[in-house]
């Protein structure tokens, strides 16, 4: 076991790309069949929206994903047109502060060295609570479609699909359209017929 390697060091960034998709199972998808996509990416960092002008990545995000649903028979129409769907997509970032505790080591010198070592035969090692600090960071990118065709039923917009992908070089410019691909990949119920 010591010897065995870690297969997470050498990914690159492709590999560590994680594509989630999950949608309401009583949603009946071939009966939307236009669809209004919003016109900037949210930026949701720690929980909070974040104001931000509209990018040439996100520009890349909102042609790719219009033309995953039309390339699957849905058309695209405007807010004012009364879609069946509406999409949202979110850049979403969280970063978090982390305590490690650092108190048993002394463990190791209790199966090393016994007291007797040291001449103090009897005493056990004490050893005060360290800490260590760190900081993680993660980013990922959220597709949304909510049900606008039935969002009379108690006041409420439902949403009948969801798109994340995490990893790394999410936000490179030539990964933007195989991404979105291979997110669509995973919902193949995703058709207008």
């Amino acid at each position: 076991m010591s010897c065995r390697k870690d297969p997470l060091n050498n990914l690159t960034a492709e590999e560590s790309r994680i594509y989630i998709t999950n949608y309401d199972t009583s949603a009946r998808f071939q009966n939307y069949r236009t669809f209004s996509i919003i016109d900037s990416v949210a930026v949701i960092n720690n929980n909070q929206l974040q104001t931000h002008d509209r990018t040439s990545i996100d520009a890349q995000f909102i042609n790719a994903v219009a033309n995953a649903l039309t390339a699957r028979g849905n058309t695209r129409v405007s807010r004012a047109q009364a879609p069946d769907l509406g999409v949202a997509i979110s850049r979403v970032s969280n970063t978090s502060t982390n305590i490690v505790s650092y108190n048993d080591y002394g463990g190791y010198y209790d199966n090393y060295w016994d007291s007797y070592y040291w001449n103090y035969g009897g005493y056990d090692y004490y050893f005060p609570t360290y800490y260590g600090v760190y900081q993680s960071s993660e980013t990922a990118l959220m597709i949304d479609m909510f049900d606008l065709k039935n969002a009379s039923q108690n006041n409420q917009i439902r949403s009948v699909w969801s798109g994340m992908i995490r990893g790394s070089g999410i936000f490179n410019s030539s990964n933007v359209d195989n991404q979105v691909t291979a997110l669509f990949a995973q919902s193949p119920y995703l058709k207008y017929q």
